[in-house]
């Protein structure tokens, strides 16, 4: 079978959706059974990832890679290309077109809390995602938490979605056990207001009041909305010596930090699935979450998880993180047990399953 695969996730900086569909090509790269189709990327600019360019050719169609590019441009290029099926991995796929699609939406979260989008993108990302999900042959979701809100949200049938969890994408040489740890606080995802940045710094900001020695870093490009002032809300705690925000850093750099940090926090209250932490967690590092459905879900037994807006309890589990060793030894026991559910060799697997079927 011939497949197109939606690729501009890869463009640029990849992240989130980015990561996932990376980890299902380094697989599909080397394994035997996906040798029996042919893969066909489109981008509408030149890739920020190395890939074997005769496994994976790439057709570069120039614009902007937004929703005119994804429904006018590609469905053309696509057809002329013979594909048999299309594999869009973010939430999207071209409305118009004799080619059947496989989609993957990984949340609805601008369905479930329309305010933390603008008026346009909401409506854009509710109108585009409701009739994609209609016209797939087959929808991949990365949680059972996905699928629910797919079918109560969206209406679609159980029966075409599939639950296929992502394995953990680690940055090579990432130490998963022991080495040398120093008392700092991580968060690594994109800054959305959902995630309460700003409750993290105020919740970490007495810990570093009593402790010279304690570190919050802080990684993620900001995209809120409403936007929030990270840097003011570090400011105004008077932690800028010892908390610290930056936007994008290079695999290297995050190695070193999944593989030094204590804590990790992600005080994420909608996620399809929430991916830094299980990251963090195969890196030996334990989460402090909020308490919802699909954190529970995720990291089971092997996280601290605190209410929504509740600065006190999240500032008592972030000191647990940082210097109970007993209880880091507890819930670092539960990870190989979470961490077994999420594998890329299956995921991979099952979704070309799911491509075959449809």
């Amino acid at each position: 079978m011939r497949i197109g695969i939606d690729a501009r996730e890869l463009c640029g900086r990849p992240t989130g959706v980015g990561r996932y569909l990376r980890g299902l090509l380094d697989q599909w790269a080397t394994s035997a059974y996906a040798d029996r189709h042919e893969f066909v990327l489109y981008t509408s600019a030149p890739l920020g990832v190395s890939l074997d360019a005769r496994r994976f050719p790439t057709r570069l169609a120039a614009g902007t890679g937004g929703t005119w590019w994804e429904q006018i441009v590609l469905p053309k290029v696509v057809a002329r290309d013979h594909v048999e099926l299309l594999f869009a991995p973010a939430y999207t796929a071209p409305l118009v077109s004799d080619v059947p699609t496989v989609v993957a939406i990984h949340d609805l979260s601008f369905a479930a809390r329309p305010e933390w989008f603008t008026m346009r993108e909401g409506m854009r990302r509710r109108w585009v995602t409701r009739r994609a999900a209609q016209r797939a042959r087959a929808i991949i979701t990365i949680s059972e938490f996905s699928r629910r809100e797919l079918v109560e949200r969206f209406g679609v049938p159980e029966s075409h979605i599939h639950v296929i969890p992502p394995g953990i994408t680690m940055p090579p040489g990432t130490p998963t056990r022991g080495g040398q740890r120093t008392p700092t606080v991580l968060y690594v995802g994109t800054i959305l207001n959902r995630r309460h940045l700003p409750d993290l710094i105020r919740a970490f900001a007495p810990i570093a009041r009593g402790r010279p020695d304690v570190a919050l870093e802080i990684v993620g490009d900001n995209r809120s909305f409403p936007p929030e002032d990270l840097d003011g809300a570090i400011e105004s705690e008077a932690i800028s010596a010892q908390a610290h925000w930056r936007r994008y850093i290079d695999e290297q750099q995050l190695r070193t930090l999944y593989g030094s940090a204590r804590a990790f926090a992600f005080l994420s209250e909608y996620e399809g699935l929430g991916l830094t932490p299980l990251e963090a967690l195969a890196a030996g590092t334990p989460s402090v979450l909020l308490d919802t459905a699909v954190a529970r879900e995720s990291c089971g037994e092997a996280a601290l998880y605190v209410p929504v807006n509740d600065i006190p309890a999240t500032t008592r589990a972030l000191t647990q993180l940082l210097f109970d060793d007993l209880l880091r030894a507890r819930l670092l026991a539960a990870a190989p047990g979470v961490l077994a559910r999420y594998d890329w060799p299956r995921a991979a697997r099952d979704t070309l399953a799911v491509m075959e079927r449809a």
